[in-house]
């Protein structure tokens, strides 16, 4: 089989973001080029003129195609030969920046790929995804966690009935890393992640809390409907919240709750979801992810490890598998998931065939969309004494 067919060639990439200093911008590097089925040829990664030249060589990127912005990149890709220029543009940059980038690489006709959260505020993320509905570009979200191949399993689990109705689900996101005022010793890191300039309305709950919830979203299929949520910042002097929890009302009468925090000592990058059915339970964490926990009353609670030629797994779980059982798979094959999801869109797209824009394997712009609202209900609700408010956005649902 050729790479990406039928067009039988590697996807050039552009990568806005990730110079030097920058951890997410070298995993969308590695993560898109893992499976042989992109290129990164070019570059704005940085919106300091200079650091973007310097870091170009880090990344192998040309000096001819290290550009100072993102405009002049997009520019001066358009102009050239369609067999040279390139697919999709990745976007590894601060939240406020996403959507002017998306927007224009979009409107150039340049398929996306996007940190999350997609944007800076909500109608940025409803005014992005009216620009990408009129357009037929590929659009991806990278909520990377819902590339690991047991994440997968549970999807498929849950869509077959083999939990039965779900009533519950907790999911929490708990770091330490931000227990001290970094952002006041001009961490690259943290400094950007507290400002709500350049974050947004919210800190560990527009950073960390929108992985939480997008994972039990994608994991379930549950619509939800009505969210209560506290916020709070621990750390003096701190703008945006670094630590809050939030319940939710599903339109079918399932509860779940997302717990965020940022300032639990010695805790690193602990994602846990469980999820209660009447048929069943199970429990799956981020930092043991070739594990998942799957408990029925009076039978002896299972241990499901991920396992590509096992009959216990299935075709979605075993479809994101690329070794066999005992080698790990984890962060890096997770977020190249996502990319091999979206670059089978992207080679239909090339190739004239159609392509779904809501029902995808990958997180897309309608996603997007849902995770803003969630992050401005729960700042909203927590603003009014954590009020119910609602989390069901029709733009979201076409």
């Amino acid at each position: 089989m050729g790479i990406n067919e039928p067009l039988n060639r590697k996807l050039r990439m552009a990568l806005v973001g990730g110079g030097q200093g920058s951890f997410i911008g070298r995993v969308h590097s590695i993560a898109a080029c893992l499976d042989n089925r992109a290129e990164l040829v070019a570059g704005a990664l940085s919106s300091n003129p200079e650091r973007a030249k310097a870091s170009a060589p880090d990344y192998g990127i040309a000096e001819s195609r290290a550009y100072t912005s993102y405009q002049e990149m997009l520019d001066s890709e358009l102009a050239l030969p369609e067999d040279q220029r390139i697919d999709f543009v990745s976007i590894a940059t601060p939240n406020h920046v996403h959507f002017e980038v998306a927007e224009a690489a979009v409107k150039a006709g340049f398929n996306v790929v996007c940190d999350k959260p997609m944007t800076y505020d909500l109608a940025q993320a409803e005014s992005l995804l009216e620009t990408v509905k009129n357009s037929d570009v590929v659009f991806a979200l990278s909520h990377n966690y819902t590339g690991y191949p047991l994440v997968r399993q549970v999807r498929e689990m849950v869509t077959s009935g083999e939990l039965g109705e779900i009533n519950a689900v907790r999911a929490q996101y708990i770091q330490g890393w931000l227990r001290t005022s970094l952002e006041d010793e001009d961490q690259k890191q943290a400094a950007w992640r507290t400002d709500p300039k350049r974050s947004g309305a919210a800190g560990a709950f527009g950073d960390i809390a929108t992985h939480a919830y997008n994972l039990g979203r994608y994991m379930t299929g549950l619509l939800p409907d009505q969210v209560s949520c506290h916020l709070k910042a621990f750390v003096p002097g701190r703008q945006l919240d670094d630590y809050g929890t939030a319940v939710i009302r599903y339109e079918n009468g399932a509860l779940g709750t997302v717990t965020a925090s940022q300032i639990s000592h010695g805790r690193e990058n602990d994602l846990e979801i469980e999820i209660d059915g009447t048929k069943g339970s199970l429990r799956w964490r981020q930092e043991n992810p070739n594990e998942l926990i799957y408990r029925q009353n009076g039978k002896a609670h299972q241990i499901i490890t991920r396992d590509p030629n096992a009959s216990f797994m299935n075709p979605m779980g075993a479809g994101a598998c690329r070794i066999p059982a005992g080698h790990p798979e984890a962060f890096f094959e997770a977020f190249a998931n996502l990319y091999v999801a979206a670059f089978d869109d992207m080679a239909k797209r090339a190739s004239g065939q159609p392509i779904e824009r809501h029902d995808t394997v990958y997180t897309n712009c309608y996603d997007g969309v849902e995770g803003m609202y969630f992050i401005q209900q729960c700042v909203a609700s927590s603003n009014e004494n954590a009020a119910w408010l609602p989390l069901k956005h029709e733009a979201a649902r076409p």
